[in-house]
This record gives C-alpha cells, structure tokens and sequence, in this order.
C-alpha cells in the first residue's frame, strides 16, 4: 500500500488523544444524541444510529481519523433528523409541498451518473440539491447563515482532497453543486465505503427502507417551502436497490437508469472504495473490497430487475453510457426530451463546462484484477442485467 500523505498522518497523529473512546461508543452516542436532541417517538430512528456506531467503532485497523468520521457521519444525521423534525413541527404545512413528477437517476454507481444529473442540472426549470444543503437542509437561511453553512461544506471538500488528493481525479465533490441523495438517506450503505461493518452490511440487507424515504421526501419539503417550485432531479446510485420502495412515496417519479458494462463500473467502484477507505483504516483489504462490492452490487441489480417489472414504461428511461459519456452534445437533447424537458440554447451553451474534467484532476485508472476479480465473476454475477444492457445498447 502506498505511504500515505503528510496530511493524512499529522490528522491521525493529531486525533489520537480521543481514540480511545471508541471503546465505549454507547457513551459517545449519548453526547452525540443530547446535543442533537431526540423528539418522544424518534427513538427507532436513535437507536439504529446507535448501532451503527458502536459496530463501526469496532471496524478492523480503523484510524484515528476513521473513529472521527464515523462520530461526524452519525452527529451529522442525527442533527438534521432533529431539524427537520423541530420544522415540521413549527411549519407543519411543509408536509402538504409536493414533490411533483421528480426525476430520479439511477444505476450501478461509475455509469455516469453524476454525469446524467449535472447535465439535467442545466435547465433553469430543474431543482438538484447541492453539497452543502444535503449536509444541513434548512429552510431559507439569512444571507450569514448561507455563507456560514456553505463554508462548512467546503471544509469538507477541502478536507477530502488534502488527505487523499486522488480522491478529486475520481469523485469530485463541489460545495455548491448538486450532490447526490445518499448525503440525506440515513442509511445508504456510505459507511461501508469507508470501513468493513459486517454487522452493520447483514443489517442492511434485512431493512425495511420505506421510512427512510418517506423521510428523505420531507428533507426536499423543508427545501422546497417557502421557495419556487422546480422540478426535482435526483440522484444515487443507491437507489438501485430500493426500486420497489421509491415509487411508493414518489409516485408520479421518473426513473432515469444509466447503463455500463459492469465489468468496467465494478472495477471503477472498487477503486473509489480503496481511496476513501485510505482516510479511515491503515490497512486496506483490496480482495475483501472486491468480494463485499461485487456482492452488494450484484444484490442491488437483482433486485432492481425485480422491481424494474413492476415499473411502468412510461416512467422509466434507459440512459446508455454512449449517450453522455461518448456523446454528449447528441446525447444530451435525447435525455431531455425523454423526461420530457426542453433542450435549448440555453442549456447547450453550458454543456460542455459540466462534461469537461475539473481542472487539475487526472485520468481515473483502475484494474478488476487488483480486488481479486475476473471478468467472468462479475459477468457471471451480472448475467440478467448484461442481458437488459445489450437490448439497452441496441444494435
């Protein structure tokens, strides 16, 4: 494994006066909790906070810097579950904005999805949640509250790209631009990008996801009161394996599915995993990163074609890589006109600022074989979905 940088090792050196106290995470949840403050009945919502932690906290050669994170993650969530619930209770007709015909990009994560949602973010008409709001939704803030609550995002962003720099080539995150939801679900599986939760993944796959996005709904409530109404466009791969729950809460939603050989997207996730594993354990397990993602990949597939039956027709628009990620200026007007928006000059004028690789970032490179996989295990796991794919791709 690589030296890690400078600023990696001064942060773990710096954290580790308060390392210890992951050996009582229960303690470290309650102070957690009293500072967010619990409303009477939200004790569901705690509690399967609390385990996340204490599990987390037991995550195998976690760095100081990794028990920090995990502490950021569940205040975070915590905090907000608190706002959103003192709002509600203040403003209770935020429950009665509708999220009207929201579009939601889905799809294996590294299938350009962000890609997809930064092009649908051009519309004037459109809606996407930025960085900033996902990581503390608000109603509308005083011009020093905006400022204040954008600067702490941009810590953030900042803070990711000094501890690994190479996180920036693969997945960069902008303070103010649209972000995806898996900042707002409570439980998307994030935490296992950072750390090996064995307990915390088997729980994942047993849960019940429909209050988290009937939650998730009233985060875009809060951001919609009070504000002009514009279409909602959504995004996370995470999303995948909850097509039999979305529907539910977002009836009238547009499902826009992005497609790749998974083959390339396994191997492109996996590299993402190992760099932001980098910044929470000092040792990472390439094979493990390997086996666990092509696991849970392959279970959100299988289920999203489960559910995908179910889906009618005309909410559901197959999205090929070629559309965007080889093409975009053809591709672009067909996305729009598939949801049925407006492709204009307005939006292609700014087209090329959003497909264009940030400044100063380099080619992501990455290889199936460096996680133990072949292109016939994950061709193997993916068999029904290559099957969707070729019909997606066409001739």
């Amino acid at each position: 494994m690589a030296r890690a940088p400078l600023a990696l090792s001064l942060a773990n050196l710096s954290l580790r006066p308060g390392f210890g106290s992951r050996h009582t995470p229960d303690r470290v949840f309650d102070r957690l909790l009293a500072k967010a403050g619990q409303a009477d009945g939200d004790e569901e919502f705690a509690e399967d906070f609390r385990f996340l932690l204490r599990h987390w906290s037991r995550a195998e050669n976690l760095t100081p810097l990794g028990w920090r994170s995990a502490k950021d993650h569940v205040n975070r969530h915590l905090a907000t579950r608190a706002r959103i619930r003192r709002l509600i209770a203040e403003h209770p007709e935020i429950e009665q904005e509708p999220i009207e015909r929201p579009v939601f990009v889905v799809g294996l994560p590294r299938t350009a999805t962000t890609l997809t949602h930064n092009v649908l973010s051009l519309s004037a008409g459109h809606r996407c949640p930025l960085l900033w709001e996902l990581l503390t939704p608000d109603l509308e803030l005083p011009p020093r509250h905006r400022r204040k609550a954008i600067a702490a995002a941009r810590r953030m962003e900042n803070g990711s790209n000094r501890l690994v720099p190479r996180f920036r080539d693969i997945h960069p995150m902008i303070a103010e631009g649209p972000e995806e939801c898996t900042f707002a679900l409570p439980h998307a599986l994030m935490p296992l990008s950072q750390a090996r939760i064995p307990e915390y993944q088997a729980w994942h796959l047993q849960r019940d996801f429909l209050p988290d996005y009937r939650y998730l709904k009233q985060i875009f409530q809060v951001l919609q009161y009070g504000r002009p109404r514009r279409r909602w466009i959504l995004k996370s791969p995470m999303h995948l394996e909850h097509l039999d729950v979305l529907p539910t809460v977002f009836p009238d939603a547009t499902l826009v599915w992005t497609h790749r050989d998974p083959v390339t997207a396994v191997a492109s996730l996996c590299s993402l995993v190992e760099t932001g594993m980098g910044i929470s354990v000092s040792s990472v397990d390439l094979h493990a990163i390997g086996a666990i993602w092509l696991e849970l990949l392959s279970r959100s597939m299988t289920r999203a074609l489960e559910a995908r039956s179910a889906i009618s027709p005309d909410a559901l628009v197959d999205v090929p890589y070629s559309w965007l990620g080889t093409d975009p200026h053809t591709g672009a007007p067909k996305l729009y006109e598939a949801i049925g928006a407006h492709w204009t000059d307005y939006e292609a004028s700014r087209l090329a600022g959003v497909v264009a690789r940030p400044a100063g970032t380099r080619p992501h490179t990455y290889d199936l074989s460096r996680y133990g996989l072949t292109r016939t295990d994950v061709e193997t796991a993916f068999a029904h979905y290559n099957a969707l794919r070729a019909d997606v791709d066409g001739p």
